[in-house]
């Protein structure tokens, strides 16, 4: 699997993943979904992607040896706002 390859799919699979679970997310495309980070070791890839459109978090796995993806959705939970001090 080439690396855009594997991007289109797991922004394919995220999509479906709203289309069946989320509220509001019927009109969403893949270009609504968007890659926050992406690493490939061998023939493994994986990517952590997002939308702004529902406050869920994707990671994507694919499994070059058994040549399968793995999906793990996140639900937002809190966004905590810490003072960082001058000195650390």
């Amino acid at each position: 699997m080439t690396n855009q390859g594997f991007i289109d799919y797991a922004k394919f699979k995220v999509q479906q993943w709203l289309w069946h679970n989320a509220e509001n997310a019927d009109g969403i495309s893949t270009d609504d979904i968007f890659v926050v980070w992406y690493s490939k070791t061998l023939q493994n890839h994986k990517a952590l992607l997002g939308t702004r459109f529902a406050n869920y978090y994707f990671e994507c796995t694919y499994n070059g040896d058994k040549e399968e993806m793995y999906v793990d959705v996140y639900d937002k939970v809190q966004n905590v706002c810490v003072k960082v001090p001058d000195r650390l």
